[in-house]
């Protein structure tokens, strides 16, 4: 935890420290009260004491709770800031972290626990700094000045607080033992229930298609009991340390008053006064002990859960970025456009198996080259490899003569118009969908509109009520995904890219307008190279290059007509989805 509190701001230290000023006058002012209360006993007692002697002690004592209140309102507000900028800060942390993170190592953590991580880990770190560290200062100065207080008052007294504070130590070490395990599996109880809830809502339709809503119901329900149950069992095992805590301080409170008793009976008359004032400001004191240790319970039931958070936050915000940038953030050559494949091998870290060997190939600017093979045969991972989402593992990918690892990422990525195989939109108007995100070009309302067209999206959208005004929802719900894969292409478009990407991109599209996009596509991208993932073969029979891949090798390549002669797997695909007139015709 002491690592992510260098997070705190530089500005903030001289609010800890002032902080802590406030902490220690307040601590003075709670001591200094049974003081006053020792002289008004005396006073109370001793014969021809003025009442106005009475009442200026009692004056100073209201003055030092009232003084003591007001500390603790500015300590209040001055950690509060503190910890709300930390959150904040640690927050923007994890979010630009988990943006750099590459697929794989987001995978390592769950997108559930990555949500987990962003607020419920760091919302335990926040509620320690607020509450924890006023009472992690507050609680040893506490004990340690009232100890220092009544040390040399009676030994009798001293040896019973001493056992009270024994007793009191030894419950808050053995409920500790008991509940620290459970915490961790708390947090990662959150990331199952995160996970189970967002599972539901994303597939929701699913869910009531196939009346599987008891089944979700029991899936949630199942890891909803193992986490109240966890729960319960650290509530229950605190729970007894409140009862606990105030027997031993009644007890001691009694103790000290039995004990007194018989020290006053046998002391003389004229000592009488003083020792029962001393009792009096002894039991004060033992209570601001115990009280103490009361707050060092609470911090103990905050610090191992919110120590448990910091570590799963260090894990993200330690986690090496295996996607090194680059540095080339300029053209070096002439060429714009070129992709080349030489011997690329792909296989995931923890893999043992290869999901792609030995793939070369060279794409053109103009060209299109497109990719087609059975499911699973590594399609969408090659052309993934290009924006670097993933790193080859043997063998290199170059674009424009130089390998993709020698780019700046962002250089990078302002060479490519991707489009994925889930058509992803956001919450934000149509306008600003196409427009997403920046590559050093300025998207017109001319582009806007230039893009909808080629997409052959305008005519919907224009049929709409604000147009490209029109707001989209979260994920695209509000519309087809017929629409949202030619949104998606529109992006694309408006990015005016060297190499476009299209990842299975037009699998939602009928026939007609798939024939239609690939038409105006063509003339709009004719200078740009275009890699197609596709499974219909209507899709790509005219493409440049046909690469057929099979189990991760690249068992064809040429054109159409090349391949139905010369791949037998091709030719398999292709009879599959079209008759043979149709394919002869082509």
């Amino acid at each position: 935890m002491l690592k992510l509190f260098k997070n705190i701001e530089k500005k903030d230290y001289f609010n800890l420290f002032l902080s802590l000023i406030f902490i220690i006058f307040q601590v003075w002012l709670e001591l200094k009260m049974p003081d006053y209360m020792s002289k008004i006993t005396q006073l109370v007692q001793t014969e021809g004491s003025q009442m106005s002697d009475i009442l200026i002690n009692g004056g100073y004592m209201i003055l030092c709770a009232l003084t003591s209140l007001l500390c603790a309102i500015i300590t209040g507000y001055l950690i509060a800031n503190i910890s709300a900028k930390f959150s904040k800060n640690i927050r923007q942390k994890i979010f630009n972290k988990v943006t750099d993170l590459s697929l794989g190592e987001i995978k390592e953590f769950s997108t559930s626990s990555l949500i987990t991580r962003t607020t419920n880990d760091i919302t335990q770190i926040q509620m320690f700094i607020a509450m924890g560290l006023q009472l992690l200062v507050k609680a040893p100065l506490t004990a340690i000045w009232a100890i220092t207080k009544i040390l040399n008052k009676n030994w009798q007294w001293s040896a019973i607080t001493a056992l009270a504070v024994v007793i009191l130590l030894s419950t808050i070490a053995t409920i500790l033992m008991m509940v620290l395990p459970k915490f961790k599996i708390v947090q990662k109880l959150i990331d199952r229930l995160n996970g189970v809830t967002r599972e539901n809502l994303t597939g929701i339709r699913v869910i009531r298609a196939f009346n599987a809503e008891n089944y979700q119901e029991d899936k949630f329900a199942e890891v909803n009991d193992e986490l109240t149950r966890t729960q319960n069992f650290n509530q229950k095992a605190f729970a007894i340390l409140q009862p606990i805590m105030f027997l031993v301080m009644y007890f001691l409170t009694l103790g000290i008053y039995i004990i007194g008793i018989y020290l006053i009976k046998n002391s003389v008359m004229a000592g009488k006064i003083a020792l029962f004032g001393d009792m009096v400001v002894f039991s004060s004191y033992s209570m601001q002990v115990i009280m103490s240790f009361l707050m060092l319970a609470m911090i103990f039931m905050m610090l191992p859960r919110a120590n448990i958070s910091a570590k799963r936050i260090n894990e993200v915000l330690d986690k090496d970025i295996a996607i090194k940038n680059g540095l080339i953030k300029e053209n070096k050559n002439d060429l714009k456009g070129v992709v080349e494949f030489k011997n690329v091998s792909f296989k995931y870290p923890d893999a043992e198996e290869y999901i792609l060997e030995n793939i070369s190939f060279k794409a053109n600017p103009g060209e299109t080259i497109a990719f087609i093979g059975s499911t699973g045969s590594g399609k969408s991972t090659l052309i993934n490899l290009i924006p670097r989402f993933y790193d080859v593992t043997n063998g290199e990918i170059l674009i424009d003569g130089i390998n993709v690892k020698d780019y700046d990422l962002e250089f990078l990525y302002n060479k490519l118009g991707y489009v994925s195989q889930k058509a992803v939109m956001f919450k934000d108007t149509i306008e600003n969908n196409i427009t997403y995100g920046e590559n050093g070009k300025v998207k017109t309302k001319e582009i806007v509109s230039k893009a909808l067209e080629v997409a052959q999206a305008k005519e919907f959208v224009m049929k709409m009520d604000d147009k490209e005004l029109s707001l989209v929802a979260q994920g695209g719900t509000n519309i087809s995904g017929g629409q949202k894969q030619r949104l998606s292409i529109a992006r694309a478009i408006a990015r005016e890219p060297e190499i476009y990407i299209f990842d299975d991109s037009f699998s939602a599209l009928d026939y007609k307008t798939d024939s239609l996009l690939r038409h105006e596509l063509k003339k709009y991208t004719k200078d740009a190279t275009s890699l197609i993932v596709a499974q219909r073969i209507g899709t790509i029979m005219n493409a440049d290059k046909i690469i057929v891949l099979d189990n991760g090798h690249c068992v064809g390549m040429g054109s159409h007509k090349e391949l139905l002669k010369s791949c037998e797997i091709y030719k398999q695909i292709a009879l599959s989805q079209l008759s043979k007139e149709e394919l002869e015709n082509a």
